[in-house]
């Protein structure tokens, strides 16, 4: 069933249009910048909670690139284009980078110089860490956060059509994602519960969680209104 999902994402349900859109997706190189630029605009810009969600999900995404890094040395599980013959799709090299975008990328299929390239398969670390973010989008933001959960989708659809990973790879890792932040996010709540009312009383009395403050809970659902 895994080579058989694999084998239609990868080589079946091709097109010119999917090859630049699911390359240009998968290419951290791409967004990584943009990434920054956000997270320093919301450490100047935002409230507590914006500033704790860029905190909390930076050191998230750390500790996951560590426990990703571990997983792949103990699993070790092969990569598509090591053990059979995949169709790749590689973007041209610009500068700045996002305009590789604008030209078509390349298409080849692995043969046996690809065989001892790249790491293990498994965890998928582009999917460990929008998973991550999805998580802590949906945790910290629940309104709207849950729409990066499309983003994270499209990313795990595009490692497989890449060649880049399994199917039940890309599942595997969805799940650890979210393990990983509902984990990490318990033991941050923890440590604020206890810093908190030692140290920031008036900070922790508006906000005391990480992922909902006063205000979060006045414009609540059935949450009672001031009287004017």
């Amino acid at each position: 069933m895994d080579q058989s999902l694999f084998h239609l994402i990868n080589q079946e349900w091709t097109g010119p249009a999917l090859d630049l859109f699911m390359a240009g997706l998968s290419d951290s190189e791409i967004w990584r910048p943009l990434f920054v630029l956000i997270g320093i605009a919301a450490l100047v810009f935002g409230g507590f909670k914006t500033r704790v969600f860029v905190v909390c999900l930076a050191f998230s995404l750390l500790i996951g690139a560590l426990v990703t890094s571990e997983l792949k040395s103990a699993v070790d599980r092969r990569r598509p284009k090591q053990v059979q013959t995949v169709r790749m799709v590689q973007l041209q090299k610009a500068h700045p980078k996002f305009l590789t975008l604008f030209n078509k990328p390349s298409i080849r299929f692995s043969d046996s110089s690809d065989r001892h390239q790249s790491g293990p398969s498994f965890p998928s670390g582009h999917v460990a860490n929008n998973s991550i973010i999805a998580s802590f989008c949906t945790l910290f933001y629940r309104r709207r956060g849950w729409l990066y959960w499309f983003i994270t989708a499209a990313v795990g659809y595009s490692r497989i059509y890449l060649g880049a990973h399994w199917p039940t790879d890309v599942i595997a890792t969805v799940f650890l994602g979210i393990g990983e932040s509902l984990a990490l996010l318990a033991i941050y709540e923890s440590i604020w519960r206890v810093v908190g009312p030692r140290w920031m009383r008036q900070l922790f009395a508006n906000h005391p969680t990480l992922t909902c403050d006063i205000d979060d809970k006045t414009r609540a659902p059935g949450a009672s209104q001031p009287s004017t």
